[in-house]
């Protein structure tokens, strides 16, 4: 059995100089800080432009203006202590107010401050809210991380849920096998449990947290092959990060690998203009081009993601930048009357999100035409 140490100060970093220490001391101060020594190991220090070391190690860029605390306005979703409700048919509970380690572009970097009152330890009024609604057949917990808290509180929970016949899917988004996949394989009480509640036509999704392939490694996909052995499906999401992952050989090696591995990549994010984000963050036009770049180089079975912006309005999809326009749809829509929208705007290279956008909207003709154009070239409907 491994012991990981963990650190909540960057003055307990050996690898670090004292300038650094000193240097970063402001960010640690505003933003805070956690890693372990095992997700530390992965870093090549002699490397200034390693991936793990610019997920996990502050950085003073960090203190630069940009974005809002809460860019896809979650508070706006809570509809019980704990428990939002953003999509007909979803629910997210927050469980737990903790990572394994944080990164440094987390869009919910807002729950790790003091007096945070998001997350709740008791989630009863979430799962009370979930049982008299019928109409909601998923339930995503998360955080935090939900791996972080002990198998028992964990599988209160999913007792729970599974009690409410109409709750289909249960998913658990985690950076657990990334963060610490000691987590995983030293503890069979976990996928034991998960065995027992994930049924043949009910089944757990684990929405996994890869950002590069750096984390995949032997105790990773370890870990991996376990929760796969106790019948959860495994599925992939990570933002598209300035300086991580935003290479297109470094996207198509996830890609491959994951799907290598058995585990589907989902969904590619847009980087949210968070706060403190500003030196992962990309513009639109950079996102979408480093990902169709990356496409061109893996199979279909590796290509299946969604490339998509959490917007406060819904899961915006990045279908397509011509020359002039960026075309935009809704995966998944706040309000019924976006559903399924497919939007046009004028391309901009400088957007950050999407409401640094202009909308065709001048002539609806046009519009329209431009959209019908679209959709014969690709396909999309």
């Amino acid at each position: 059995m491994f012991k990981v140490k963990y650190f909540r100060n960057i003055d307990c970093i050996d690898r670090l100089s004292d300038n650094e220490k000193v240097a970063l001391a402001p960010v640690n101060t505003r933003y805070k800080f956690r890693a372990n020594d095992y997700y530390l190991s992965l870093i090549d220090w002699n490397d200034p432009d390693d991936p793990i070391r610019k997920i996990v190690i502050p950085d003073i860029s960090e203190l630069d203006e940009f974005g809002e605390l809460d860019p896809s306005d979650e508070e706006a979703n809570y509809v019980a202590p704990g428990c939002q409700h953003k999509y007909p048919h979803t629910v997210l509970l927050l469980c737990t107010e903790t990572c394994g380690c944080f990164c440094r572009f987390c869009f919910r970097k807002r729950l790790f401050m003091d007096k945070n009152d998001e997350v709740v330890k008791d989630v009863t009024p979430g799962i009370e809210y979930i049982k008299n609604n019928p109409q909601i057949t998923n339930v995503l917990l998360s955080g935090g991380d939900p791996l972080l808290m002990s198998t028992g509180r964990l599988e209160n929970i999913i007792k729970s849920l599974r009690k409410i016949d109409h709750v289909q899917i249960i998913r658990i988004g985690t950076k657990m096998p990334a963060f610490n996949p000691y987590r995983i394989i030293d503890d069979p009480k976990l996928p034991e449990m998960l065995s027992h509640y994930s049924l043949p036509d009910k089944r757990i999704y684990i929405m996994t947290h890869f950002n590069v392939t750096n984390e995949l490694t032997d105790e990773a996909i370890l870990a991996l092959d376990i929760l796969m052995k106790s019948g959860v499906v495994l599925s992939n999401q990570t933002p598209i990060l300035k300086g991580i992952n935003d290479k297109p050989n470094v996207l198509a090696n996830l890609m491959n690998s994951l799907s290598t591995i058995g585990v589907t990549p989902y969904y590619f994010f847009h980087c949210r203009p968070t706060t403190g984000n500003k030196p992962y963050a990309l513009t639109i036009p950079e996102t979408y081009f480093a990902l169709e770049s990356a496409r061109k180089k893996v199979s279909g079975l590796a290509k299946r993601a969604r490339l998509v912006m959490s917007h406060e309005r819904g899961k915006i999809e990045i279908v397509g930048i011509s020359d002039d326009y960026i075309y935009l749809k809704y995966h998944r829509a706040k309000y019924p009357e976006d559903e399924g929208k497919l939007i046009i705007y004028y391309r901009n290279n400088n957007a950050f999100w999407m409401d640094d956008l202009t909308q065709v909207h001048d002539s609806h003709i046009e519009a329209e035409r431009l959209a019908h154009q679209f959709i014969r070239v690709t396909g999309t409907d």
